[in-house]
């Protein structure tokens, strides 16, 4: 299992009206975690665009649980359970610092696509390299 933690300080930007974290933001928020976990096991997304791959969302959930607000710190934890197969299943969790209280929680799937003809394949070499360490007992 891999996981990745990291912090964001909430803009004012991100809130709406009722002062609230607006709800389309914890996509964005999924996505911070996400790219910054691919960066972290050295697999920044302009390298998977250089090896000719792109890393499209296929489907995503988000299920709120507290508002958040403006200058809070959040923790978002990235979660990938399971060896990737054709599609990739990432988890989010997202905390209020402070107290540790869970904020929000999602998913996203993924799959690799070839950039030159957007056709799905199989996740390439360099992410499955990447990531078995975390798997060492499924590969």
């Amino acid at each position: 299992m891999l996981i990745y933690s990291i912090e964001i300080r909430i803009r004012y930007a991100d809130t709406d009206q009722m002062q609230f974290v607006y709800n389309g933001k914890y996509l964005e928020y999924f996505e911070v975690g996400r790219t910054e976990m691919l960066r972290e096991i050295g697999l920044p997304y302009n390298i998977l665009e250089k090896e000719g791959y792109q890393f499209p969302v296929l489907e995503a959930h988000v299920k709120y649980h507290q508002p958040a607000f403006y200058d809070e710190v959040l923790i978002i934890k990235s979660i990938l359970k399971e060896y990737p197969a054709l599609k990739i299943h990432i988890d989010y969790e997202i905390l209020r610092k402070e107290a540790n209280v869970l904020i929000a929680e999602g998913f996203t799937i993924h799959a690799f696509i070839k950039k030159e003809n957007k056709k799905i394949t199989r996740p390439p070499g360099i992410f499955i390299n990447s990531i078995k360490k975390f798997f060492s007992s499924n590969v």
